[in-house]
C-alpha cells in the first residue's frame, strides 16, 4: 500500500472520528441539562413552597421534621434541600463555619461535577475543527501528490477538483460540530450561573430562619 492510499484512508477516517466526537458532545450536553434540572427547583414558586414548609418546622424548632422533609423523595436530589440537611446535621457550629461548610459542599459535590462536564464540551469544541482541518490537510496532500504525478498517470483534472472539494468538506464538518456545541456550552454556563444564584439566595433565607430558630431555642433554654 503506497502512501497516497494511506492518506486517502486517513482523510476518510476523520468522518467517523468527528461523528464520535459529536455524539459524545451531545451526550455531555444532555447529561448536563438533566443534571442542572435535577439540582434546581422547577420554578421559584416551588422553591418558596419548600422554604415555607421548612420555615414552619423551624418556627416550631422541629429540626427532625426539617431533616425528614429534605430527605423525602421530591427533594433528595436537589441542591438546596441537601445543603439544608447538612446544615441540620451541623447546626451546633457557628454561622460563619456553617456557611463555609455549605459553600464547600456545594462547590465540591455540585459545581465541580458540572465544571468537569463542561470542560469536556470545551475540549470537543476545540478538537472538532482541528480534526476537520487534519482531514483537509491529508486530503490536500493526496491531491497535490496526484498533481505531481499527473503526467505519468494521466489523472483527470476534474477528479482532482473533486478530491480537493472532498478534503475541504472535513473542515466544514468540524465547524458544523463545534458551532452548535459552543452555543450549547454557553447556554449551560448560563444555567449553572442561575443555579448558583438560586442556591445562594435560598440558602440565605434558610440561614436567616435557622439563626432565628436557634436564638429562640437558646432563649427558651435560658
Amino acid at each position: 500500500m503506497d502512501y497516497s492510499n494511506i492518506l486517502n484512508y486517513g482523510s476518510r477516517a476523520i468522518y467517523p472520528a468527528l461523528g464520535l466526537v459529536a455524539l459524545y458532545g451531545v451526550f455531555c450536553v444532555v447529561l448536563l441539562v438533566r443534571r442542572i434540572r435535577q439540582k434546581r427547583f422547577s420554578n421559584e414558586s416551588a422553591a418558596q413552597k419548600f422554604l415555607e414548609e421548612v420555615r414552619e418546622h423551624m418556627q416550631r424548632r422541629d429540626f427532625d421534621a426539617v431533616s425528614d422533609l429534605c430527605d423525602s423523595p421530591p427533594y433528595w436530589s436537589k441542591a438546596v434541600p441537601q445543603l439544608i440537611l447538612l446544615a441540620m446535621q451541623n447546626r451546633d457550629r457557628t454561622m460563619t463555619q456553617l456557611r463555609r461548610t455549605l459553600g464547600e459542599k456545594f462547590e465540591r459535590d455540585v459545581l465541580s461535577d458540572l465544571e468537569y462536564r463542561t470542560s469536556w464540551i470545551a475540549t470537543i469544541v476545540k478538537s472538532a475543527p482541528m480534526l476537520g482541518l487534519l482531514g483537509t490537510v491529508l486530503g490536500m496532500i493526496g491531491a497535490f501528490a496526484k498533481i505531481a504525478d499527473m503526467q505519468q498517470t494521466g489523472t483527470d483534472p476534474s477528479q482532482l477538483a473533486g478530491d480537493i472539494s472532498f478534503a475541504l468538506f472535513t473542515t466544514a464538518a468540524g465547524l458544523t460540530v463545534a458551532i452548535p456545541l459552543v452555543m450549547a456550552g454557553n447556554m449551560i454556563q448560563v444555567r449553572i450561573g442561575k443555579l448558583q444564584d438560586a442556591v445562594e439566595l435560598h440558602l440565605g433565607e434558610f440561614l436567616n430562619d435557622l439563626t432565628a430558630a436557634l436564638d429562640a431555642e437558646k432563649g427558651t433554654a435560658a
